[in-house]
């Protein structure tokens, strides 16, 4: 699909992650899919550090129910069990460094979470130096290398191994997806389709970033119709409009983020189908620069989720 295809893709028709309906024509659900509104404590990083107690009461307050995990800052995983119990939350699934070898410690504190999903949020080094362009002159981080064809193989056998020993620890494994998985390989499929492809329906899941998914120029709907059975949660953020798709995740092209329903990304078709596909839970999720604090965002996200009612 060439550049203007793809930005009219994203950008002015009816298909694809950001097709526009009508809110009249919506059916009404007690929520987005009928699910409780959730929300990654990503989100609210910055308050979470200074008071992690008072902030989940917060996010409580707001009206959610559902929290995924992004660390636990200065507290044991028991600790913030007790924490999220207090606070009137549930934790469906944790986020977790599963790209370290001693995954088993990590399964503990999920377990301990009450988590049912023990989800990657990434699974290669960030900090690894480019060498696919010239180094930043600013100190500020350059572009990602491409993966390739060998390294989504390398990376699915990793899944694949990852959910072997989340089942066996009597949790489900689920991989969570930035942008840069919809690099285009020289057969045409994006390496994403090698993850779903190349794992173990039985061992792996897929928790869909629909924000990012879409600035990469690909489509949730897309995905949830062409793969059933292999997508259980979704992250609902928005961004500010991109010129065209990008897979950059580090550098000038990253796209900026932005609360929901403040960008340009239109979540009623994805909502849509996710109630069809049975999506099991749904986060709010947000990148920066944030413009207003952090639980103020928060607020921003559940009232866009909520007015799906």
């Amino acid at each position: 699909m060439s550049s203007i295809s793809r930005r009219s893709f994203l950008l002015n028709t009816g298909m694809g992650g950001v097709a526009s309906f009508a809110l009249g024509a919506l059916p009404a659900w007690a929520k987005p899919m009928g699910l409780p509104i959730g929300i990654q404590l990503y989100v609210v990083g910055k308050p979470l550090g200074e008071d992690a107690p008072g902030t989940l009461k917060k996010l409580h307050e707001i009206g959610y129910r559902e929290v995924e995990t992004a660390g636990f800052g200065k507290y044991s995983a028991k600790e913030f069990r007790i924490l999220l119990d207090d606070a009137g939350l549930v934790c469906p699934s944790a986020h977790l460094p599963l790209i370290q070898p001693d995954v088993e410690a990590l399964f503990d504190n999920a377990r301990i979470l009450g988590a049912t999903y023990a989800t990657s949020s990434v699974l290669r080094d960030f900090k690894a130096p480019s060498s696919s362009g010239a180094a930043s002159t600013t100190g500020a981080p350059t572009k990602l290398d491409l993966v390739g064809l060998d390294g989504f193989k390398r990376t699915a056998e990793k899944m694949n191994e990852i959910g072997a020993k989340a089942k066996a620890a009597g949790l489900r494994y689920a991989y969570h997806n930035h942008n840069y998985e919809f690099e285009k390989l020289s057969d045409g499929r994006y390496g994403y389709d090698i993850l779903v492809q190349e794992t173990d329906p039985k061992l792996v899941y897929f928790e869909i970033d629909c924000g990012w998914m879409i600035v990469a120029g690909a489509d949730p709907v897309v995905y949830m119709k062409k793969y059933p059975g292999r997508f259980r949660m979704l992250h609902i953020k928005d961004f500010m409009a991109v010129p065209h798709p990008t897979t950059d995740l580090r550098g000038p092209d990253r796209p900026k983020g932005t609360e929901l329903g403040k960008g340009f990304i239109k979540y009623e078709r994805v909502f849509a189908e996710g109630r069809r596909a049975g999506i099991e839970h749904c986060f709010a999720e947000e990148e920066g620069p944030y413009t207003i604090p952090q639980l103020e965002a928060a607020k921003v996200d559940f009232d866009f989720l909520n007015s799906f009612s």
